[in-house]
């Protein structure tokens, strides 16, 4: 049987092709852009649903409306469209560091069926996972049931395991689609501040783990007189597109995949897409192996840039809850903040505007609030950077580190903060009052 008769064999309909999957099956999607859209709004109509699982990170489509008997939601990372389920108990949360996501799937789950929407099938029978291998790619070889979305806008991108052959899927539909996009935030004033204060650390010849936000971006913004830079990362942004085009990544230094830029999952523009389609010079790698820390702990001079909700005076971050309430998950912050300890002149910066709500509220605080949660550890942290400057934490002492992060906090909070500082023991006693009397 050729490829194309084994194809045509495979074809159905999606409210036929989610009939595929039986009840106590786990659905597995993949990230953000990766998710099949016509599977996934047929499958609330499966007629025999029941005790099944679907997991899901970073959708870009609704949660479904969907009994909990028959389909059990569960994030891996909490996003637009799945935060407020979450928050009314009708979608569960799955901690994780995104390297172990592959790992933790196949503890958590049985029977898995992996739902992709992938690029049109090549010549030799192969279908591209695209924009998204992260944790689907690993478990590809042990999946039960695999059912694709053959969509001619996904690209075809290189890299490991995120090849399907027709001879592997048991069921596959074709649905042609734009790609959702994601479109580069507007910058302001503290956002350019925080960039240029992070792009003067990077030295060219540097390589770069750095994802989507209005910090990230504007940093990209002053890095295009850089040389030399590298790239590896677990989410491939917009704005990288912009450094490679105008000679900024050369990808020529880096110990790992020399040569080349690597990613995990894209999430952007058509743009962005475009770029990566049959792009030699980028490979799309599975989460395990990108954010590794054994292969991150290779990468001589990795500047590792992450944003965070708040930091207290310890320097432990919490980048998932806001107000005690859940936001979003570790993704891969962890992953790097520890890999980039590892690496041989490497910088692990985390950024963060000084305060939230008009300047009413300050996210450098004494200590973390009651259900804050600690994503990178006070001995896991490097340089905090906000709006004022940056902190170097690495190799300070709490003292150290308390009056570090006082100077990088809004004016307007500082005398409070270093009160609270001495009230916890945190600064000496005699600070708090020379430094008033110097005021």
């Amino acid at each position: 049987m050729s490829f194309h008769t084994e194809y045509q064999a495979k074809c159905y309909t999606a409210e036929e092709a989610v009939c595929l999957i039986e009840p106590g099956d786990d659905i597995i999607l993949p990230v953000s852009t990766g998710e099949p859209p016509a599977l996934l709004n047929a499958l609330p109509g499966h007629p025999h649903l029941s005790g099944n699982r679907l997991y899901r990170m970073l959708p870009v489509y609704p949660a479904l409306d969907v009994e909990v008997e028959r389909i059990k939601q569960v994030s891996i990372f909490l996003g637009v469209q799945d935060r407020a389920g979450f928050h009314q108990g009708t979608i569960d949360l799955l901690p994780n560091h995104f390297s172990d996501i592959p790992s933790l799937l196949q503890l958590a789950t049985t029977n898995r069926v992996i739902m992709a929407a992938v690029s049109p099938m090549d010549e030799n029978g192969y279908f591209s996972l695209g924009t998204s291998v992260s944790y689907v790619g690993p478990l590809l070889d042990e999946a039960k049931t695999i059912i694709l979305e053959v969509n001619e806008n996904m690209p075809r991108t290189l890299g490991e395991q995120n090849q399907i052959h027709i001879s592997r899927v048991k069921g596959l539909i074709e649905n042609h689609v734009k790609l959702p996009e994601l479109g580069n935030p507007e910058l302001t004033d503290k956002d350019f501040t925080i960039g240029q204060t992070i792009a003067d650390i990077i030295k060219n010849g540097d390589t770069l783990q750095i994802g989507f936000g209005s910090m990230p971006n504007a940093l990209m913004e002053f890095l295009k007189d850089h040389r030399d830079l590298g790239v590896y990362t677990e989410m491939l942004p917009d704005k990288i597109v912009d450094l490679y085009e105008c000679g900024a990544i050369s990808n020529r230094n880096k110990a790992l995949y020399k040569g080349k830029l690597t990613a995990t999952f894209a999430l952007g523009t058509k743009r962005l897409y475009d770029f990566i389609h049959e792009n030699n010079d980028v490979l799309m790698l599975p989460c395990n192996v990108s954010n590794d820390v054994r292969n991150i702990a290779q990468l001589d001079n990795l500047i590792s840039v992450n944003s965070t909700v708040e930091v207290d005076f310890l320097g432990q971050c919490n980048s998932e809850t806001i107000n005690g309430k859940y936001y979003s998950s570790s993704g891969g912050q962890a992953d790097f903040t520890k890999g980039v300890r590892l690496t041989k002149y490497g910088r692990g910066i985390i950024c963060l505007y000084s305060t939230a709500k008009n300047d009413t509220i300050s996210k450098i605080v004494p200590t973390l609030p009651q259900g804050g949660v600690i994503t990178t550890s006070k001995n896991d942290v490097d340089i905090i950077v906000t709006e004022y400057g940056k902190a170097e934490l690495k190799g300070k002492t709490i003292q150290e580190r308390t009056e570090a992060l006082i100077n990088v906090a809004h004016p307007k909070f500082r005398e409070h903060l270093t009160f609270e500082a001495t009230k916890l023991g945190f600064l000496p006693q005699k600070y708090f009052y020379t430094t008033n009397l110097k005021k």
